[in-house]
């Protein structure tokens, strides 16, 4: 089978699938909505905010905090993209369509990483946007320095959090067992490894930690050992682990 058709028809089941058109949705929406209300709490709290705090203020960087609940809705939509098919069954006739299982593996990747990017890119750019009005006089310009390269850097950490999801959902191909090992990985255990000190170090290279360094702007005072395209490109390696692990089980498993 060419590999246009694989990529045609990787993208029907993609829009055929109303859950992962939702769990797109619900990025965009919950990751605006939240960086738009913490960035109105940070307006109206600004009066009381402590000096220190105020100096190493990073407006671009508040307008993000909604990424904490949209990077949920990404890992769901990368662990549904494929892994419905083995809940399903239906991979047993893909596989029987595209024995070429590389071919396979690499055309649903790329089809289900494109709407992840506009959907994150569409997300970054309205975050900041209505983070900023809402800041008023303490919002940062699109023109400032690092803050193009932090939003767009935005859209890429959603992007590749996705990307992660779908390698270790290759790997363990229950959406229910892979959700299971990446809900507590990011919400339980980086949080912990990140602010425990004898940790600290460790966590820092896990792939949000170091991912979201991407889109901060003000890093006074940071100890951090490598730069924004330094941590995203960490997270980056990270991905490319997580996929070609899924990769190397998908050729040896059966179906």
């Amino acid at each position: 089978m060419a590999v246009a058709q694989v990529l045609r028809s990787e993208w029907t089941k993609i829009r055929s699938v109303s859950s992962t058109v939702w769990t797109l949705s619900v990025a965009l929406v919950v990751t605006v909505a939240l960086g738009v209300l913490i960035s109105w709490l940070t307006r109206r709290e600004w009066g009381e905010m402590p000096a220190r705090d105020r100096l190493t203020f990073d407006p671009t960087f508040i307008s993000f905090a909604g990424m904490s609940l949209g990077q949920l809705a990404m890992i769901v939509f990368g662990v549904l993209v494929v892994s419905t098919e083995y809940s399903t069954g239906m991979i047993r006739t893909s596989l029987a369509a595209v024995p070429q299982r590389g071919v396979f593996y690499a055309s649903k990747i790329a089809v289900a990483t494109v709407p992840a990017f506009v959907v994150s890119l569409v997300t970054a750019f309205a975050s900041f946007l209505l983070g900023q009005a809402v800041l008023g006089p303490h919002r940062a310009a699109l023109g400032d320095e690092g803050v193009l390269r932090a939003v767009v850097g935005g859209a890429l950490y959603m992007t590749l959090i996705a990307v992660f999801s779908m390698g270790v959902a290759a790997m363990l191909r229950s959406p229910m067992l892979a959700l299971g090992v990446l809900m507590p990985f990011f919400f339980l255990l980086s949080p912990i490894l990140g602010a425990v000190s004898a940790t600290k170090k460790v966590g820092r290279y896990l792939p949000d930690q170091a991912g979201s360094r991407i889109m901060q702007v003000v890093t006074v005072g940071d100890d951090v050992p490598y730069g924004p395209w330094g941590g995203l490109g960490i997270m980056a390696l990270w991905c490319a682990a997580a996929l070609a692990g899924g990769y190397l089980l998908l050729k040896r498993r059966d179906a």
